[in-house]
């Protein structure tokens, strides 16, 4: 049976198609927050030097994901506009490849990662009793690495169809099993051995494993692969048009992480209460736009499936839409910092310099999340219809050029307050021009 697959997201309402797909992305989104919470909860109770050697471990774990979601955007993008175009065998070849692609990233994060634990977490701080800890769980983590590269890529297959909620129900099954995993292997309840900082890691991979087993059943069920004998030609072809978008995807989010932990060196000048206010308010600001990130997620399948279709008119449309419900949201956001920041920030700590931090951050930079939010569709909208250079950029720009330049500037000028201006003027300035930009690009292609 070769059944056709049809390009769900070119036809019907743009509001309500948006909006429906956004929330149950923002399910998914919430379900992978719990899960690396509920990581952390337990880890804590094992110990400071256990906690310490789980946050060395964020770095290095966040560049393989940085790399994994960014072939999972390279593919979605290149799938939903041949999804668009109504070509059923090429995305049936570029999704298969797709995964070819992931298997060999895996193999080779694996036996770096494995060779390279001792040297390269010495070299980022680990001491001698960190760094026992920090192999006890790596060696877990990569072997099964595996469960963490495939699922991203398979889930975003998924979503190139215009299917978000299946992708979101994968990701709450992989939440509740490591929810119930991580107590009975930590610390050994019941039959099981007390395990530890390895007993976390075994329960990531088998919470992973879960999502790696439903993404391969709803890709197979829904011949969205195929056994077809593959040639090396149609192969490299397909990673050359999935890397052409995901190398800089995967940059852009490598970039961003970098760049917080320059600005956060320099926030550590002013005390560490300004690092922790500053901290709660990143968090914050991660929870409001998680909304915002839901409908960029979502972007990339809309506008690839319309571009492929042709219907530029249509792309238009929503991106016009989302720009303004970015402005909005930006406006209740602040509306509801400005009068619950205080309280918010006292949840955290009751420090009087931390939550003084915290309202300064959110009230400063509150102001221009919709601008930043307007920058995060816009990169989604160039992803989508193959302008990466275009995103990644942007996202240069803001971060290298204007944020930390402003930021040294304003922190000598205005001190705390100056840093965080920098930041603002950023989002303000990359995300104006970001919608110039492609309002531009798709004017010109009418």
């Amino acid at each position: 049976m070769n059944r056709k697959i049809k390009a769900k997201l070119t036809e019907g309402n743009i509001t309500k198609l948006l909006t429906r797909l956004s929330l149950q992305m923002m399910a998914g989104m919430i379900s992978m927050v719990i899960f690396n919470l509920v990581d952390t909860f337990y880890i804590g109770q094992l110990g400071k030097n256990e906690l310490a050697a789980m946050s060395f471990t964020f770095p290095v774990i966040l560049v393989v994901q940085s790399i994994a979601l960014g072939l999972g955007m390279g593919t979605s993008s290149v799938v939903s506009r041949a999804i668009g175009k109504g070509d059923t065998s090429r995305v049936k070849r570029l999704s298969t490849d797709a995964l070819f692609l992931a298997a060999l990233i895996v193999a080779v994060a694996a036996v770096t990662g494995e060779l390279t634990i001792s040297p390269l977490f010495t070299l980022l701080g680990a001491d001698t009793v960190t760094l026992p800890l920090i192999k006890e769980y790596m060696r877990i983590w990569y072997i099964g690495v595996i469960f963490v590269v495939f699922p991203m890529v398979g889930n975003n297959i998924i979503r190139a169809t215009g299917d978000m909620k299946t992708p979101a129900l994968i990701m709450t099954i992989a939440a509740i099993a490591n929810m119930i995993l991580d107590p009975l292997l930590i610390f050994g309840i019941g039959p099981f051995p007390a395990m530890g900082l390895a007993g976390a890691a075994l329960a990531t991979v088998l919470g992973r494993a879960s999502t790696l087993v439903f993404a391969l059943i709803i890709l197979i069920k829904r011949e969205l692969i195929t056994f077809k004998k593959l040639t090396y030609g149609e192969l490299f072809t397909s990673w050359k048009q999935i890397l052409f978008i995901g190398i800089p995807a995967a940059l852009t989010r490598i970039i961003d992480p970098l760049t917080m932990g320059i600005i956060t060196r320099m926030v550590s000048n002013f005390g560490t209460s300004a690092v922790a206010g500053f901290g709660v308010g990143t968090r914050l600001e991660l929870i409001v736009l998680m909304i915002v990130r839901s409908l960029a997620a979502v972007m990339i399948p809309f506008t690839g499936q319309n571009w492929g279709s042709g219907k530029f008119g249509r792309v238009s449309e929503a991106v016009k839409k989302v720009y303004k419900f970015s402005l909005f949201w930006s406006v209740i956001a602040y509306g509801g910092f400005y009068l619950t920041g205080s309280f918010m920030a006292g949840l955290f700590n009751k420090d009087p310099v931390v939550i003084s931090t915290v309202v300064t951050y959110i009230r400063i930079i509150a102001l221009t999340y919709g601008f930043q939010g307007i920058l995060l569709l816009s990169s989604s909208v160039l992803n989508a219809i193959g302008k990466p250079i275009h995103a990644i950029v942007l996202s240069l720009l803001r971060l290298i050029v204007l944020y930390i330049p402003l930021a040294v500037l304003g922190s000598k000028i205005f001190g705390l307050k100056g840093i965080f201006a920098g930041g603002a003027a950023a989002n303000l300035i990359t995300g104006i021009l970001a919608a110039v930009i492609v309002i531009k690009i798709l004017a010109n292609s009418k």
